[in-house]
């Protein structure tokens, strides 16, 4: 079973970390450094990808902290 991928968002006025799905934020911060590097860890504990979004929601960046398919090239 695949497990689901940790998620950085902006909402209100605090940035959140969450794995996706799951209603309730893990983690929340003041500031995006911050829960950028909560969802980094968790994201690599649990060996899935770390998706972060900007304050509009879209997607800013991703990070892959294991599962990759070996025989996938790049």
């Amino acid at each position: 079973m695949t497990q689901a991928n940790v998620e950085t968002y902006f909402e209100g006025t605090e940035w959140h970390c969450r794995v996706q799905g799951d209603q309730q934020p893990f983690h929340t911060s003041d500031t995006k450094e911050r829960a950028v590097r909560a969802g980094r860890d968790e994201a690599r504990a649990r060996k899935v990808e770390h998706i972060i979004k900007e304050k509009d929601g879209s997607i800013g960046s991703k990070h892959s902290y294991g599962n990759d398919p070996s025989n996938v090239p790049g």
